[in-house]
């Protein structure tokens, strides 16, 4: 049976969560499969990877913002704990393998979540592609999205390495006052759901699609090394972030 590790629940600086979903994957290419949950120190904007920096001055209150870009592509997102939850995972080649593809069947596993907790999220439709306005990622939904009546839930974003992927989305569980014009699942079905209840409910539900084992796990002394060594190369270094 495959195992996947889960990494403790972490709340870090944009720099240091993003260095770490980073290591994350360079293990899963070495062979090492992770799912970890976490949240942000500060309200950040993380920009997807091909988007200019300067799509964030276009809103006031997002310009203000501790910000970030993310090794994936899409557009901006508003990281606001605990209004939000992200989690993320990274499997090696052959466990990335899968006949409905992860950015659907993680989907799955969520809505699955919210259902047994009476919240009813729809998906969607492939091929339709909707965007409802400038700069931020929760107003263009695409395939696999879940949504509440029209507004989006829960988006997610992908990179590979030698075949090893790497997967983290966003689950937007109440609005922020940084984006007022994005309800979450709280304010658009009347239920308030916690991060760690989110999280426990995700990796029993991922455990049981995937059948695969869940090993309670630790970030290895190479890894640690290995999330300083990027975030000071890359989402630290100003010089990155606004490359584009």
């Amino acid at each position: 049976m495959p195992t996947i590790r889960l990494l403790p629940f972490e709340v870090l600086p944009g720099p240091a969560t993003m260095a770490a979903d980073e290591a994350m994957l360079e293990s899963a290419a070495g062979g090492t499969a992770s799912l970890r949950f976490y949240g942000w120190s500060e309200p950040t904007l993380s920009l997807g990877y091909f988007e200019p920096a300067a799509d964030r001055l276009a809103d006031p209150v997002l310009a203000k913002l501790a910000w970030v870009r993310r090794s994936t592509g899409g557009a901006a997102i508003v990281h606001h704990s605990p209004h939000e939850l992200t989690y993320s995972f990274a499997l090696p080649a052959e466990m990335a393998k899968s006949e409905e593809p992860w950015s659907c069947r993680m989907h799955h596993i969520l809505q699955r979540v919210f259902s047994a907790r009476g919240v009813r999220t729809e998906g969607v439709v492939c091929g339709a592609e909707k965007k409802l306005g400038p700069v931020l990622c929760f107003l263009h939904q695409t395939p696999a999205d879940l949504t509440i009546a029209g507004s989006k839930v829960v988006g997610s974003a992908q990179r590979k390495n030698r075949g090893a992927l790497l997967q983290h989305g966003t689950i937007l569980l109440g609005g922020s006052p940084f984006a007022p014009s994005l309800p979450g699942i709280a304010e658009l079905s009347g239920v308030r759901l916690t991060a760690s209840e989110v999280a426990e409910a995700a990796t029993r539900e991922f455990a049981a699609d995937t059948g695969w084992e869940i090993v309670r796990g630790e970030w290895t002394v190479e890894e640690l090394a290995a999330r300083d060594r990027i975030a000071a190369e890359r989402y630290a270094n100003p010089e990155w972030n606004a490359k584009r």
